[in-house]
């Protein structure tokens, strides 16, 4: 599973969902997760939209294996669910 996290600095659901794709990653080995920065790579919340394919209004933004997922509770929900950690 590879999941992509695209977030802003001083985003607490950002670093939250961070943290734990770095848990996911320590304790299994078909994880990974690539964390990217929209102000650092330039990237609007109307780019994500189209990725998305709805309006984005906030971050993270949530990728699972190129599926958008939704934000950091959502990703909270689905490791829960998944029984991932």
């Amino acid at each position: 599973m590879h999941v992509v996290i695209f977030g802003r600095p001083g985003c607490p659901y950002c670093v939250r969902a961070k943290q734990l794709s770095e848990q996911l990653e320590e304790k299994r080995d078909d994880f990974s997760f690539r964390y990217v920065d929209i102000h650092e790579e330039g990237i609007t919340k109307a780019d994500l939209s189209k990725s998305v394919g709805k309006p984005v209004e906030t971050v993270p933004q949530i990728f699972i294996d190129k599926q958008p997922i939704g934000g950091c509770t959502d990703f909270e929900a689905y490791v829960r669910e998944n029984n991932l950690l």
